[in-house]
């Protein structure tokens, strides 16, 4: 609610704003209220209405609802960064304010408003905003930076929340997350230098997912990123729309379509359902720890870990790393052996036996099962549970 103090004819009014209703109707002291001609009434006693309500709230996505309504053109053109959108798109910038203004509405980045103004979509706003607190409704939708000390979240080293819309903020988030994170080391295939933590592929893929997938409906949270010694969590509102155990090999599906297809455009994701696969394959590939995909009563989170010595891991983190190494052979139209699982893990040929450990403690686990179980030991192939 907003409160609004003025004098009209000497007078001093007092005038309550009340937001559009938006996920369900308007609640007061639990009784749902609507408006019927110029009247109040409980939502109760005009089932027609309330049938009528329902079917707005599931046709209007959070996208098309507006962040900003009726302002003049120079405030819209002062709220959006709208030079970033020509450049994402790689389109010249018009030379006049009602070629730019006309080109946002094409893309219902704007909506035409009353009396000439404009209208500023949430679409737009969270893509564009120069500044997401100047939208009241998507402050809290910004992406926070949380860098520990040590392994837990009892003291922080630094802070930060971004400001900027998703798309024109996009890679400016991702160098600030890279500058932070500490150098190893790696060995991989044929492969020894200095890298980040994580890969750069990896943390990009999942950040857009945070942004692309969250749960605009959840209020008072958004996307975060955690840093710590050994591990980085990207965590965003929202239960994920597929089993965690499947996002590897489930079709693309997202929650704020527009969105997602505009991100597509500026080449931040791919909308294919393959962003997993790359994360998998990056950790893969520099031989870290398996990711691992969390959902909670509210949020969806994903776990990258630093380097970790094959020794080092326990037979859960194995098991895990199968898994996913086995839904990567298959969505790959490919699948998993011993000898494959020996590659992930960088165990020798003549410790192939270790493998063979590993693979059978996946299959008691019921995570992995055998392609052919006629084939030879030797050439055995193996599928996910599910495949």
């Amino acid at each position: 609610f907003r409160f609004y103090e003025l004098i009209i004819g000497d007078q001093p009014v007092v005038l309550l704003e009340i937001g559009a209703a938006f996920r369900h109707p308007v609640q007061f002291r639990n009784q749902e209220f609507i408006r019927v001609g110029s009247y109040k009434k409980k939502l109760k006693d005009h089932p027609e209405k309330e049938r009528e309500l329902w079917r707005v709230f599931d046709q209007t996505p959070f996208e098309s609802q507006i962040a900003a309504e009726n302002i003049p053109a120079e405030e819209v053109l002062r709220l959006l960064d709208y030079p970033a959108y020509f450049d994402l798109l790689e389109l010249p910038l018009p030379e006049t304010r009602d070629a730019i203004l006309a080109t946002l509405q094409a893309d219902e980045i704007i909506a035409s408003g009353m009396g000439g103004k404009w209208d500023i979509t949430n679409l737009g706003a969270i893509l564009f905003a120069k500044k997401l607190e100047d939208f009241r409704n998507l402050r809290r939708k910004a992406v926070r930076v949380v860098v520990y000390k040590g392994a837990h979240r009892v003291e922080t080293l630094r802070e930060k929340s971004g400001t900027k819309g998703y798309a024109c903020g996009f890679e400016g988030l991702i160098g600030f997350v890279l500058n932070l994170l500490p150098s190893n080391e790696v060995i991989g295939q044929a492969l020894r230098k200095e890298v980040p933590m994580f890969p750069e592929l990896a943390i990009r893929e999942l950040v857009a997912n945070a942004l692309i997938h969250q749960d605009f409906q959840q209020t008072g949270t958004g996307p975060m990123i955690e840093i710590f010694t050994r591990r980085m969590e990207v965590t965003n509102p929202g239960v994920p729309l597929v089993k965690t155990e499947r996002f590897l090999d489930s079709p693309p599906k997202s929650r704020n379509e527009a969105l997602a297809s505009f991100m597509r455009r500026i080449g931040v994701c791919e909308e294919r359902g393959s962003g997993v696969d790359k994360v998998v394959f990056q950790t893969e590939y520099y031989q870290l720890p398996a990711p691992v995909f969390e959902e909670t009563d509210e949020h969806t989170r994903c776990v990258l870990f630093a380097h970790r010595e094959f020794r080092e891991m326990d037979k859960q983190d194995r098991i895990w790393a199968t898994y996913l190494h086995a839904c990567l052979r298959y969505v790959q139209r490919d699948y998993m052996t011993n000898s494959t699982l020996r590659q992930r893990f960088g165990i020798e040929e003549k410790n192939s036996a270790m493998a063979s450990r590993i693979i059978k403690d996946a299959l008691e686990a019921g995570k992995i099962r055998q392609f052919d179980e006629s084939a030879s030991r030797k050439y055995m192939k193996y599928v996910p549970w599910w495949a």
